[in-house]
């Protein structure tokens, strides 16, 4: 029994496409190295290109939060960034000619960059659906049919092919699809934003992006303490450096920092951490992402003088991340 997991947007506040010139200088930049190394002598592109590391390759993405997790019977949508298009093209090319197909979407609240997709999600438009749409906010079926409404959009709601049917979650309550079981717990964030626990069988994934998460210690957490405990996986919010986190307060974003000393405290075995700053190129994550090395060196040295917290396997997520929980 798995559950696995796939990134289709991992960038916070607005979708961010590559420009021409850092297009220019990343091409630029992988063809200096391409002379550089071994493999120029051979004129071995491919086996150049296979030992790179992908976001060397392709960059962190530029498309916002959207997740999907599926098991062998059971599939669910996290949040309408703009990355829910590609997925929805996906989703189309998979399905059979007439078959009547059943689609849950679940969303931890409702800032435009978590919305933004769900015009361009061919599903809604397709007869032969059903879509779900959950969320612990009472403004769910608003705000979704103002995101269908002209001006904004020429589609109005009502013209959906689909069938959408609205779910209200209970705080803190849990609620199944499928063979998944998952609980809404609050993150810390300006307008109200719920992350998710999903558990498939003896497996556990925390979803806690847009999350200040200026609640750290287990006290302070009190009722949404469980979104941390027991789990394998956590994809957390590290938008910023620890410097911007702390010039930032109320923004409603973290830092790997933070989300590093939570995972070690609750030994969780791996974080992604994902909605990257739209300012943030790709280089700049790499920077947060040696920043983030040397402060887990620094914890895993008072590790072994106090021998009392575990390793923990962590990443900054690319756009199109596939994990098995």
């Amino acid at each position: 029994m798995s559950l696995t997991v796939k990134l289709w947007g991992v960038r916070g506040s607005i979708p961010t496409p590559k420009n021409l010139e850092q297009e220019r200088d990343q091409r630029i930049s992988m063809l200096h190295d391409f002379v550089d190394s071994s493999f120029y002598a051979n004129k071995d592109i491919d086996g150049f290109l296979f030992n790179r590391f992908p976001n060397k390759i392709h960059g962190y993405g530029g498309n916002t939060a959207c997740i999907e997790l599926n098991t062998k019977t059971t599939q669910i949508i996290v949040d309408g960034g703009s990355g829910i298009r590609e997925l929805g093209y996906k989703i189309m090319r998979n399905k059979n000619k007439g078959e009547k197909k059943e689609l849950h979407i679940l969303f931890t609240h409702f800032h435009w960059d978590h919305l933004v997709g769900l015009p361009f999600f061919i599903p809604f438009y397709i007869p032969d659906f059903t879509i779900h749409l959950y969320a612990v906010q009472d403004e769910l079926e608003y705000v979704i049919r103002t995101v269908f409404k002209k001006p904004f959009f020429p589609v109005p709601f009502e013209q959906l092919g689909a069938k959408i049917v609205f779910h209200k979650l209970a705080e803190r309550k849990e609620a199944k699809i499928g063979d998944v079981k998952f609980t809404p717990y609050e993150l810390d964030h300006p307008d109200p934003c719920w992350g998710y626990r999903f558990e498939h069988g003896k497996k556990a994934l925390a979803y806690c992006v847009d999350n200040e998460c200026y609640r750290i210690s287990r006290k302070e957490l009190g009722a949404d303490l469980p979104i941390y405990q027991n789990v394998d996986v956590l994809i957390f919010d590290a938008q910023y450096s620890f410097d911007e986190y702390m010039q930032k307060v109320n923004w409603g974003h973290s830092s790997s920092h933070i989300g590093l000393e939570i995972a070690m405290r609750e030994k969780i075995k791996r974080v992604y951490f994902m909605h990257h700053d739209p300012e943030a190129t790709d280089e700049d994550i790499d920077i947060l992402a040696l920043q983030t090395q040397i402060y887990y060196d620094f914890l895993q040295e008072q590790n072994n003088n106090a021998k009392k917290l575990p390793s923990v396997d962590w990443c900054f997520a690319q756009e199109g991340d596939e994990i098995t929980v």
